[in-house]
C-alpha cells in the first residue's frame, strides 16, 4: 500500500452524511470533489503506510468530539465556498 491520508476518508464520510444538511447548489462529483480539496486543505493529515490502521485512524475521529465538530465544521465552510462560486458544468449552463 503506498502513503494514504486516511483524513479523506473521514472527510468524505462526513460530507456523505451531512450532504443534504449542506444545502449544495450542486451535487455533482466535481462540487463534491472542491469540497473536498477544500477541506482537506485545511485539516491536518493522517497519514498511513498500513490500511490496517485505516479504521483506527477513523475511529479516534469519531471518538473526538472536538475534532468531530473541527471536521464537520470545515466542511460546511467548504461547502459554502463550493455553492457560492462552482465550477462545474452544470453552473456554467445557467
Amino acid at each position: 500500500m503506498p502513503v494514504y491520508n486516511v483524513m479523506e476518508e473521514v472527510v468524505l464520510g462526513v460530507l456523505q452524511q451531512y450532504e443534504n444538511e449542506l444545502h449544495l447548489t450542486c451535487h455533482c462529483d466535481r462540487c463534491k470533489d472542491d469540497i473536498m480539496a477544500i477541506a482537506l486543505n485545511q485539516l491536518q493529515p493522517r497519514y498511513i503506510v498500513n490500511d490496517k490502521l485505516s479504521p483506527v485512524i477513523r475511529a479516534e475521529h469519531v471518538a473526538d468530539r472536538q475534532g468531530a465538530t473541527n471536521i464537520l465544521s470545515t466542511v460546511v465552510k467548504a461547502a459554502r465556498i463550493v455553492s457560492a462560486n462552482p465550477r462545474c458544468e452544470n453552473a456554467k449552463k445557467e
